[in-house]
């Protein structure tokens, strides 16, 4: 091992993780937090890994949910945060909620309680030093201003965001293609576009109206003022455009122009809503211009409402604050290292994840790859068909990028979801007759996560 230290700035859940899983692999690690010198406008105590918003790490149910079978999985890897959420948790049904104070004071007791692990309480004013060699940043969307003005500067300002602007991503086999049909706007051929690259769904103007007059009366979520962002006219909420007029989204990102839908082509949509491809596996699908402040409760059941959306099922709904994370498929490796400087690893929801648990998961393997670099070694990256491979390859190069709506970048930061995973054949059984809906869903899910597990298995 070698004897120079694997330096990680910011002790949240990404950092926390990857401290722990590097110390574990046998590497000494030092853990850079400013929180105990300066503050956060979200944070109250000086705690590793403490909850800012929900308490709930969402289902735990490893065969039939993404984020349950993530669980799983790191906790077969030792994640130090699995094991503080189950030696913490609250009653929550199905789900995996945890006594928020418990579970940050046993991540920080562990992480202090370490023989390979060091805390320094500083805030970094800038780059970190060139005899650092092995660095982790897992700053989370909080990152200190003079460490953003330091990335900023090693980046490029075209690849760190502030706040999203996250338009609703659907799943591919859950519009109904017999309402949709594919083609660009002008059948416009792009950079690898054939002229078919969008799904459309047509709405009168009726089924128009009534959509509008939902967006307008949609309780919307509210925000701290620390995860408050002005608008742009580039990115409005869909609800703030329906209030500035019934006929504003139909000559914005619902116009109907330059495209015919080919089952009734004499009849021209008096709206159209389109979706882009998200991932190279084209499972994803993102509702273009679709970015909204509105409560998650609400949002599926108005989107239902636009035809082929009827049995839609969404693997991100849509938002719109503040969050600091960089265009990781632009800047980062298939190792998560930095191109413009190696030495560079990110970790957590600064690379473009969403959730408690998604965030651990992106330190988990960077903590182990920094760590095997320390060893001399090369560590391979979990399989793709695992959550935790589907995850890091969403982040490093599963995304397509594409210019949005808005005209600004398109990568926005992601839960784990089945759509992220490559397909898996199922055959019906022998003894059903007709093997749709929901019984055919949870069979592919089972095939899924056991795939999963048995190629994690080999992995580790």
């Amino acid at each position: 091992m070698s004897n120079e230290p694997i330096h990680i700035i910011g002790g949240g859940l990404a950092g926390s993780e990857a401290a722990w899983q590097a110390a574990e692999a046998g590497a000494t690690v030092i853990v850079h937090e400013m929180r105990g010198v300066r503050g956060t406008d979200a944070h109250s105590t000086e705690d590793f890994a403490e909850l800012v918003c929900s308490n709930s790490f969402r289902s735990d149910d490893h065969e039939q949910n993404a984020v349950g079978l993530l669980h799983e999985e790191m906790r077969r890897c030792g994640s130090i945060i699995m094991r503080m959420a189950d030696e913490h948790k609250l009653p929550a049904g199905g789900a995996l909620a945890v006594d928020r104070h418990g579970f940050s004071a046993g991540v920080t007791q562990a992480i202090e309680n370490h023989p390979r692990i060091t805390i320094v309480r500083e805030e970094l004013n800038g780059w970190p030093p060139e005899d650092w060699r092995h660095v982790i940043i897992a700053t989370g969307p909080l990152t200190s201003p003079a460490l953003t003005e330091a990335i900023l500067a090693k980046t490029g300002e075209d690849s760190l965001a502030f706040f999203d602007a996250i338009a609703p991503i659907v799943h591919y086999d859950s519009v109904d293609h017999d309402i949709a049909w594919k083609q660009s706007r002008y059948d416009k051929v792009g950079p690898g576009g054939t002229g078919a690259d969008y799904l459309n769904l047509p709405m009168d103007r009726d089924q128009y109206y009534a959509f509008v007059e939902a967006l307008k009366t949609a309780p919307l979520h509210e925000f701290k003022d620390w995860e408050k962002v002005p608008y742009f006219d580039g990115c409005l909420p869909i609800e703030v455009m329906a209030e500035r007029g019934p006929e504003t989204l139909r000559h914005g990102p619902m116009k109907p122009v330059g495209l015919t839908n080919p089952r009734n082509p004499t009849v021209k949509p008096y709206a159209i809503v389109q979706l882009r491809q998200d991932n190279a596996l084209g499972s994803l699908w993102n509702m273009v211009g679709f970015q909204t402040k509105m409560r998650y409760g609400i949002q599926a059941e108005i989107f239902r409402m636009i035809p082929g959306l009827a049995n839609a099922q969404f693997a991100r709904l849509g938002g719109l604050h503040r969050n600091t994370f960089i265009n990781s498929p632009k800047v980062l490796g298939p190792d998560m290292r930095l191109k413009a400087d190696p030495r560079i690893r990110f970790a957590g929801q600064v690379t473009g994840v969403e959730g408690y648990v998604e965030s651990a998961a992106v330190g988990l393997i960077t903590g182990r790859l920094t760590a095997a670099e320390a060893r001399g070694e090369t560590m391979p990256l979990p399989p793709i068909t695992t959550a935790l491979g589907a995850l890091i390859g969403h982040v490093t190069g599963g995304h397509i990028e594409a210019e949005s709506y808005s005209g600004a970048r398109s990568f926005q930061p992601m839960n784990v979801n089945f759509g992220l995973f490559p397909e898996v054949t199922i055959t019906k059984p022998d003894d059903v007759k007709r093997w749709r809906g929901p019984e055919k869903t949870m069979a592919k899910r089972r095939a899924i996560t056991s795939r999963a597990l048995e190629d994690l298995k080999v992995w580790q």
